[in-house]
This record gives structure tokens, C-alpha cells and sequence, in this order.
């Protein structure tokens, strides 16, 4: 009955390694990988009390989970030596006896269920396999043994915490030493009997490293088909040229804005150019002054700036006193034409103010117009401003 318990569950392990899902995360050589300390009891099945007969025993394992259903299971335990100096196998050593087996795990929860994406809570897995047994100071002879032993059991799994990092586990088997050393086929073959035999009861922690994919277990990914591939190269395709398109519709719209970007600055200095500019004499059959005075837009007061113009055509009239003077307001093409011309005439008002309140000179020689929009000038900008025409006879 025995044999055939393990000869199925060899079974259910080797065909379960061709069922494994491929549609995981984390599931690389290096991924699922865990390390586990066990303790507990071991005690004999048979022709011994339970527990005054029971000895202590304590263990490393290190684990590797293949697939959600399977998993391997390096696992090497030490028993405590309680036997009394008067018994024929009484050792001298901390630990009469040591093993390490290679175990198969098969998790009934993922076999019985789909797997979720994460492990359960609670789980249940069965547990088998063969390996080494070394017993110290082997019955009456004084001298070490090494022996053939197999393990069959089911471990009670919790899994704890929220990234699933710790398994708590309770972890009931049976132990078998497989080579019987007092019959008369005690090494012709390995057999399982009872009288070699040991109930193992132990319990144990385990910590799951973290995967490949950030986390300590396997994780579910969506499976693409051909098509949906294709799909989605062809939107990645279309999404690149889209951005090729946007790269120059940008690049375009900067050398644009650096070209006005240019042009502002030209305007700009030609602008202050002519702020800065001194009064011109035309000579004609008259004897004439200009002096101009320019305007922010939409502005009718006299900038401190421009003041300087303003006291030229001052200090010339006072100088000449048979001189007068003619001031023509403009404004620059924006805005409407009623507010172009109340804006051209309140220029001509301002430089006529300054002249009269400020520097004295009086009022009737001094003539103010309003002329509109100017076209004297190519930059609309340049045409806010008062033309200031000294006249002499």
C-alpha cells in the first residue's frame, strides 16, 4: 500500500511538471525561491510509548517552488540524542542521527482550484521523498551507519502577512529507515516497514525572497494571441508617426516664433532710435524745426523720456519770438477709427499743454491737431506720436 502511495504520487508530480501554467510572473530560475527552520518531535511507530520514547529534532530546508502545484524541497533535519548511557545504542555525539532528503511538494489547494494570482491563507500539501540517513554509533557495534530513508507526510501551510513574505507551517509525517538491519533481507532491498518507522511531528517558518516581479509569489499575466500583437504594433506604429508629425509641427512653429522673436527686437531698436533721434531743420522757403514726440500705445501722456523733445521746441520759441509752432497728434492703425482720432488729437492737446503750463509760451502760438492714423512711417508702431513744426517767417 505504501509503495503504491508513493508510486502515485511520483506520478502526480511528474505529470503535474507538464501542466505547469506558462502565463506567470516571476516565474524565472532565480524566482521562488524560500528558506525555512523546522523543530519538533520524532518518536517510533511501533513497540515504544509515544511520548516518553520521543526525541527532539530540529532543521534547515531550502525550497524551490516550480509552478503553483509543484515545488521541491531540500530538506535536512538533526534528531537530539536522549538515549540513556545504559541502552546498546547509546552515542556519545549531540545529534545520533542526521538526514537530508529531497522532497516532492504538491499543493492540493492549486490542484483542486485555480490558482489566483497569490497564494491562500491556508493550504495543504502533500509531501514525499527519498534520501541519506546517518545514524551515529550504529546499535552494539560503536561505529556510524549510513542508511537508505524515505518520508511521506502533508504539510499545513499558512501564509501570513500582506505581500504573503511568511509561511507558518504544521508539518505531521512518517519516516521510514528503509535499510533493516535485524532480518534476514535486511540488505537485499529497501522495504517499508512499520517496526522502522517513526511518526515526525514538527512545525516551521519559511521566508519567500522576492521574485523578478516585485513580489515574494507567483503572479498571473494576460496571455496575448498573434493578433492582438499585430494589433498593437500596428497602434504603436501609428502612434510613432503621430509623434514624428508633432516633432516637426513643433519644431516649425519655434523657428516661426524666432523669426518674430527677431523681428520684435528690430522694431524694438529701430524704435528707440527714433526716440533718441535729434530735432531735424528742413530748409525750404521757410524756415522750419521738427521735433517729434512718441507715444506709448495707447497712451496720451508724455513719457520723462520724451520730455527732452518737448523743451527743445520750448527753448527754441523762447529764443525766437516771432516763431509758432504746429503740432499734429497720430495714433498707430489699432483700434477703431473714432478712438484712432480722439487719441491723435489728445497727443497734439498734451505737447500743447506742456508748452503752455510748463515752459510759459503762450497759447496763441502754438496750433494742436488731431491727424488720425499716421502713415508717415513703414512700422505701424512708429506712427504714435506729436510731429512738433516750428514755423518762421
Amino acid at each position: 500500500m505504501k509503495k503504491s502511495l508513493l508510486l502515485i504520487l511520483s506520478a502526480l508530480s511528474l505529470s503535474n511538471l507538464n501542466a505547469q501554467e506558462t502565463n506567470l510572473g516571476g516565474n524565472k530560475f532565480c524566482d521562488n525561491w524560500s528558506i525555512g527552520l523546522n523543530g519538533g518531535i520524532v518518536t517510533p511507530m511501533t513497540h515504544s510509548a509515544f511520548f516518553k520514547n520521543a526525541r527532539a529534532v530540529v532543521g534547515l530546508d531550502v525550497n524551490k517552488q516550480l509552478s503553483p502545484i509543484y515545488g521541491l524541497t531540500l530538506e535536512s533535519n538533526w534528531t537530539v540524542n536522549t538515549v540513556s548511557p545504559m541502552a546498546a545504542q547509546y552515542s556519545n555525539t549531540a545529534f545520533d542521527a542526521f538526514n537530508v532528503m529531497l522532497l516532492n511538494r504538491l499543493n492540493l489547494n492549486n490542484i483542486f482550484t485555480a490558482y489566483k494570482g497569490q497564494p491562500s491563507l491556508f493550504e495543504v500539501e502533500l509531501v514525499g521523498g527519498f534520501g541519506w540517513l546517518r545514524l551515529n554509533n550504529f546499535y552494539e557495534t560503536g561505529e556510524g551507519a549510513n542508511h537508505l530513508a524515505s518520508k511521506a507526510g502533508v504539510n499545513f501551510n499558512f501564509n501570513i502577512g500582506e505581500k504573503k513574505a511568511w509561511t507558518v507551517a504544521v508539518k505531521p509525517a512518517i519516516f521510514w529507515d528503509m535499510s533493516m538491519w535485524d532480518a534476514p533481507v535486511a540488505h537485499n532491498h529497501p522495504n517499508f516497514n512499520a517496526n522502522y518507522g517513526n511518526w515526525e511531528i514538527t512545525a516551521g517558518v519559511a521566508y519567500h525572497f522576492k521574485n523578478s516581479n516585485g513580489k515574494h509569489y507567483m503572479t498571473k499575466v494576460r496571455a496575448y494571441d498573434a493578433a492582438e500583437v499585430a494589433a498593437l504594433n500596428a497602434s504603436i506604429n501609428t502612434l510613432r508617426q503621430e509623434a514624428t508629425a508633432k516633432d516637426d509641427q513643433l519644431r516649425r512653429a519655434n523657428d516661426a516664433l524666432t523669426k518674430e522673436q527677431q523681428k520684435s527686437a528690430d522694431l524694438e531698436k529701430a524704435l528707440q532710435e527714433c526716440r533718441n533721434r535729434e530735432p531735424k531743420v528742413i530748409t525750404n522757403n521757410k524756415k522750419t524745426l521738427e521735433s517729434v514726440v512718441t507715444f506709448r500705445q495707447g497712451k496720451t501722456t508724455i513719457d520723462a523720456s520724451q520730455q527732452p523733445n518737448v523743451e527743445r521746441i520750448a527753448t527754441y520759441l523762447r529764443n525766437h519770438k516771432q516763431a509758432k509752432v504746429n503740432v499734429l497728434g497720430y495714433a498707430s492703425p489699432e483700434g477703431s477709427a473714432e478712438v484712432n482720432a480722439r487719441i491723435a488729437k489728445q497727443r497734439a492737446e498734451a505737447v500743447k499743454n506742456m508748452l503752455v503750463t510748463k515752459y510759459r509760451i503762450s497759447e496763441s502760438r502754438i496750433s494742436a491737431q488731431g491727424q488720425g492714423v499716421g502713415y508717415m512711417f513703414e512700422e505701424p508702431d512708429w506712427n504714435r506720436v506729436s510731429i512738433c513744426t516750428i514755423v518762421e517767417d
